[in-house]
């Protein structure tokens, strides 16, 4: 059997664009996300190339929901924790409750329900991959983001752990953590308004997802005996998260 690579989140952006290029590369997918639709997109562009993927239509913010379709699978080479989002950009005086349960629900618990389900099938197998997506927010707390930033510092924390844990078993732990990449991660934080994400990368040539599913697929093809702990991916413009030279002309 092929080795298989289970992708969260990817109906879209980084998601998408590694669970197509992991295809490329020689693993069968599992792609899960919400939207029904964008999901037989995606299986239909992975079969148009060649390759096999299984879709399962679910939200990873329900435990219940992540074992009745995650239980039943039987080989998981790869994990790709992608699944996360931002939602809102206000003071933390001013900030919505139901964005911060969102980005808890789906940053933290979401990747830690999907990694309980997964994990002892790769330490039963002896072997395995998983590879949790954070970000630069993950150790550099920026104005107007303190809940999405706590969640990222969690991402950056359990995958050190995660990497302890699992180390006897042969399963290697790898976290992105990527500065500004233009996917929708823009226009969900700020609810669809396509004028307020579009001001982000005024001026700047940001990273792609395609930029991020490279730097994965290098990654899930080095020797057995190495791995890539922690990785940061800026465009050449961001140097931080409060440095970013944007060009004017």
């Amino acid at each position: 059997m092929k080795k298989q690579a289970l992708v969260t989140g990817a109906t879209s952006g980084i998601g998408r664009a590694t669970a197509l290029r992991l295809s490329v590369v020689g693993y069968d997918i599992i792609a899960t996300g919400r939207r029904a639709d964008r999901l037989a997109e995606l299986k239909a562009s992975i079969e148009a190339q060649g390759g096999a993927c299984r879709t399962l239509c679910f939200d990873i913010r329900s435990e219940e929901e992540c074992k009745k379709f995650l239980e039943p699978i039987e080989q998981v080479d790869l994990l790709v924790n992608n699944a996360g989002l931002a939602a809102g950009l206000e003071h933390i005086d001013q900030g919505s409750t139901a964005d911060w349960d969102a980005m808890i629900d789906t940053n933290v618990k979401g990747l830690l329900y999907v990694t309980r389900i997964i994990s002892p099938k790769m330490v039963a197998a002896g072997h395995g991959h998983i590879i949790n997506l954070g970000s630069i927010a993950g150790t550099e707390p920026y104005e107007n983001g303190a809940v999405y930033c706590a969640s990222k510092h969690a991402v950056h924390a359990i995958s050190q752990s995660m990497r302890a844990d699992l180390l006897s078993h042969n399963i290697k732990v790898s976290e992105i953590r990527p500065g500004m990449v233009e996917t929708e991660f823009s226009l969900v934080r700020f609810h669809g308004d396509q004028q307020k994400a579009d001001k982000t990368y005024v001026g700047v040539e940001p990273l792609t997802g395609d930029d991020i599913a490279e730097t994965i697929a290098w990654i899930v093809q080095l020797p057995a005996h190495m791995n890539v702990n922690d990785i940061v991916l800026m465009p050449a413009q961001q140097a931080g998260a409060y440095y970013t030279y944007r060009k004017t002309k």
